[in-house]
């Protein structure tokens, strides 16, 4: 009887280990929240994770917050002990190259979006928004407002591939339009604060400002912020980019004459490479039906829209914590 028992036990376990489900194990890796976009970015990270967990239960998701790429070499190296499937890393920069490759050639699935790393071939798909679009867009529409003449401005980003592209297309963009006068490029580091301090040192420096081009709305609002407490009155428009809720709803009321546009850069971007992180890890097809698709697209770009009173209201995410 106990040989019987026995052997009903082993059964049991062998059938009930063959239907076990494989649990995927998913790291994410980004900034935390030191600006607006980024805040809206970690709160669609944990939408992710939270839609996710919720409707497939195979899939768990760890994310980690870093304030320094110190910080987020350390995050990546424990999610890469506690032995995860899939790595989705949100880069501070290209320092990160080195662990992001180590993860790859552990087999890890591994997905970099927007800053990038330096290195090509070490990750199974890079995703971002589309820069070259993004500030192409921007330029024309601000070229057009300015009337194809007048003088310039240029907040950037903390340098990295995604901001020299921007920086670049803005300038050739400028260069079909001599009468229009880039008059200085100054890094505000995707920072409220600092690009305050860059826009107060172009007021004391240049006598007539016509337009202010920041690709980014957290240095937009600090850049405009310096310029209402100057109490100048020359400059006619600022532009950022990134869709922060304040100013998409400024463009929606058209509430403030100095704002009257803004490109979408979508913080969504981070839930968009969790899911192909875990659909390509999980070995599944975008659409099943499409027999076409025979793997994932290693390089994602997703488009920008230029953002206008028209249409603002598309735009307008008011769950959004920015």
């Amino acid at each position: 009887m106990k040989k019987v028992l026995l052997a009903l036990l082993i059964v049991t376990m062998v059938v009930g280990g063959a239907y076990a489900q494989k649990v995927y194990r998913v790291g994410v890796s980004m900034p935390s929240a030191t600006h607006g976009w980024m805040g809206n970015a970690n709160w669609w990270a944990n939408r992710a994770k939270t839609d996710w967990e919720k409707r497939d239960k195979t899939v768990q998701i760890e994310l980690k917050f870093s304030g320094n790429v110190n910080q987020q070499v350390a995050d990546i190296e424990d999610l890469l002990v506690k032995k995860v499937d899939a790595l989705v890393v949100f880069p501070h920069d290209t320092s990160v190259t080195s662990i992001v490759e180590k993860a790859f050639n552990q087999g890890v699935y591994v997905v970099v979006l927007d800053r990038g790393v330096s290195k090509e071939g070490i990750y199974d798909i890079y995703i971002t928004n589309d820069d070259e679009a993004y500030t192409r867009k921007g330029m024309e529409w601000l070229a057009k407002q300015m009337g194809y003449k007048g003088n310039l401005l240029l907040i950037t980003g903390i340098p990295s591939p995604i901001d020299t592209i921007r920086t670049d297309t803005i300038k050739e963009v400028v260069k079909k339009y001599p009468n229009i006068k880039l008059l200085d490029v100054q890094p505000g580091d995707w920072n409220r604060q600092k690009s305050l301090t860059v826009m107060e040192n172009y007021l004391q420096k240049y006598k007539q400002i016509d337009a202010v081009y920041t690709a980014d709305d957290d240095m937009m609002l600090g850049a405009m912020q310096a310029y209402k407490e100057s109490g100048r009155k020359d400059i006619k428009y600022f532009l950022g980019g990134g869709c922060l809720k304040s100013v998409i709803k400024e463009i929606m009321d058209d509430s403030n004459p100095l704002v009257k546009a803004d490109v979408t850069y979508s913080p969504s971007v981070i839930a968009t490479s969790i899911s192909y992180a875990v659909i390509g890890v999980k070995g599944e097809k975008l659409n099943p039906n499409v027999y076409q698709v025979r793997a994932l697209p290693r390089r994602i770009i997703l488009p920008s829209e230029l953002v206008t009173r028209e249409n603002a209201k598309d735009f307008y995410v008011p769950e959004a914590p920015f």
